[in-house]
């Protein structure tokens, strides 16, 4: 039985497939289009049909993560309640409004028809219960409170549901915009980031600030009666209308200027902690409410709130470490998968499989197929035919200080990059922090990089939760056996953290244990491999591009060692001797 899973339609859009209760591929389809998309995922629907080897118009059934009928009915209905308080922001929003439903109807339509030759049975669920399905029938709870929390999705900015089993019921939904998401977007645009992208620079930004207008924030949100969010409008200016929408009674009782541009530093960090420390004084006060009336002690997070690390673990320290789980993909793209388990669960009433423990379901590539890249792009290339050639010549540039570009496998799905489309990097390189920044990633000061290291060796200097596994949540460094150089130590001697697995990717694990032994301690830097603005790499061209075009020293992408200079170390002058190939670019 085969199951192609969609996410809604709006932005980081994917596809995953489901065949016999197991998702054997997802992709975003922003990876593969190399830009920020929007509608229907056509490229990562390609992918993962290509990838089980069937016709694209043969899964059994097609489950889509959205009922835009239902979402445009409960957003017409908030913007109706607002339109006397600004009738022409009314006006707008209402032809906007109409504009989104017509297209969603229209991809729903092209799915259908694609559909109907097979046939194929094609069905939508509503998207914050995809969101609760990508988190619960991920983990390996049996019974679970589900919290979702998102800007937005289908009406809806949030969702209380018990999983038990194959089961999801919901209990309460949080109706847009009583949002602490889509408060928390807001604070990103007023500090000048982007809001809907960047709301992970806001989250690394508040790490020095202090908390000053945190109970500005919570009486913003706080319902009287009861801990669900409830947004007080008199914070807002008429009908929700402008960009970044605080009302003068915000600016006031902050004592904030109204124009962005003249917030100071420490302002702007102040504002940064504050949204952070209300997002979790918020949640931790629903959870603790709704697990006791329900009598459940583990609790499923999902939706775009829950991609902030920092939030994640300032929860599983209020709520106990051991209780919390949250997806690899706990965005919008992650409910592509909860689709389709929903599909398998709820209407196959099919029986639950293992807990989710691999992320590794993007494209892979031939060796074949990336040697004909290289020599389409006249690089010249060192061949290292064996897995510990492979990782030696990586071990030797990174003991000689130079960053490496990481390419192996099969692309990971989410928003981290997790050891197969990664740039490696010693910590203690000399100015690597700064090589990092300034000539590779080109971003601010204030954003950590994340420590990969190997689950066995992870308790001996950090301690660490399960999150960490798929990079969401942060570790604590510990004090008797401090590894990390101070400059990667984020406050409160918390460290942005991997763990890797080695049934998981063995490669990785492989290279992280071989570097330790040649180094203080079993750890590398890792970062995204992707140029600045751009998705995480997928295929071999988009490596050697982003490596080119980048301050990156090296590159190993499967067997084939790339670098920019000539270095005096060992694999070098064997593959001169055997092969005759250069080695620089």
């Amino acid at each position: 039985m085969r199951i192609l899973g969609l996410s809604s339609f709006k932005h980081d859009t994917a596809a995953a497939l489901l065949e016999d209760g197991r998702i054997t591929a997802a992709i975003e389809n922003d990876k593969l289009a190399r830009s920020r998309t929007r509608g229907l995922p056509e490229a990562a629907i390609r992918f993962c049909l290509e990838a089980a080897s069937v016709e694209s118009d043969s899964p059994h059934l097609i489950a889509v993560a959205t009922q835009p009928v239902k979402g445009s009915l409960r957003r017409s209905a908030m913007r109706a309640r607002l339109s006397m308080l600004a009738p022409t922001a009314g006006a707008f929003c209402v032809a906007n409004e109409i504009g989104i439903l017509a297209r969603d109807l229209n991809n729903l339509n092209i799915i259908r028809r694609h559909a109907s030759s097979v046939p194929s049975r094609v069905i939508s669920f509503e998207e914050h219960l995809c969101h609760a399905a990508s988190a619960f029938f991920l983990s390996d709870f049996d019974r679970a409170l589900i919290l979702t929390l998102d800007e937005e999705g289908d009406g809806n900015s949030g969702m209380l549901a018990i999983g038990e089993g194959t089961e999801i019921r919901a209990l309460r939904r949080i109706a847009f915009p009583n949002s602490p998401a889509w408060v928390f977007s807001q604070v990103t645009g007023l500090l000048g980031f982007l809001p809907h992208q960047e709301e992970h620079k806001t989250q690394w930004l508040g790490l020095e600030g202090e908390p000053a207008h945190k109970d500005i924030f919570l009486r913003m949100l706080r319902h009287a009666k009861e801990p669900l969010p409830d947004l007080d409008y008199s914070y807002f200016s008429r009908g929700l209308a402008k960009p970044v929408a605080f009302s003068e009674k915000f600016y006031r009782e902050t004592g904030l200027p109204s124009d962005p541009t003249k917030l100071q530093e420490d302002q702007r960090k102040a504002l940064a902690r504050s949204i952070q420390e209300a997002c979790c004084d918020l949640v931790t006060e629903l959870v603790e409410y709704y697990r006791r009336k329900q009598g459940v002690e583990q609790i499923c997070f999902a939706g775009g709130l829950f991609q902030n690390s920092w939030l994640v673990a300032s929860l599983e320290k209020a709520l106990g470490r051991d209780k919390v789980f949250v997806p690899p993909a706990p965005g919008n793209a992650g409910t592509a998968v909860g689709a389709a388990h929903l599909a398998w669960h709820h209407l196959l009433h099919k029986p639950r499989m293992e807990p989710v423990s691999s992320v590794y379901l993007g494209p892979r590539f031939d060796r074949q197929h990336t040697k004909d890249v290289l020599d389409n792009c006249k690089a010249r290339y060192s061949p290292q035919n064996t897995e510990e050639r492979r990782v030696e010549a990586a071990i030797q540039l990174l003991q000689a200080g130079k960053i490496v570009g990481w390419f192996q496998g099969a692309t990971e799905f989410g928003p981290r990059a997790l050891g197969n489309r990664s740039v490696l990097a010693s910590p203690w390189a000399q100015y690597v922090k700064e090589n990092l920044n300034d000539f590779i990633k080109h971003r601010e000061w204030f954003r950590p990089f994340a420590i990969s290291v190997p689950e066995e060796d992870c308790s001996r200097y950090f301690d660490a939760s399960r999150q960490c596994r798929f990079m969401n949540s942060l570790a604590t460094v510990r004090p008797e056996n401090r590894c990390v150089p101070e400059s990667f130590l984020l406050p409160g001697n918390l460290v942005r953290l991997h763990v890797v697995e080695q049934r998981s990717n063995p490669l990785f694990w492989r290279l992280l244990k071989r570097f330790g032994e040649e180094s203080p301690a079993p750890i590398l830097l890792n970062t995204s491999f992707n140029l600045f603005g751009e998705p995480l790499v997928t295929t071999p061209r988009d490596a050697i591009r982003s490596y080119f075009c980048s301050g990156v020293d090296a590159l190993i992408i499967d067997k084939f060692v790339l670098t920019k200079a000539a270095i005096p170390i060992p694999f070098v002058a064997q593959a001169h001797a055997s092969k005759q190939v250069g080695l620089s670019a």
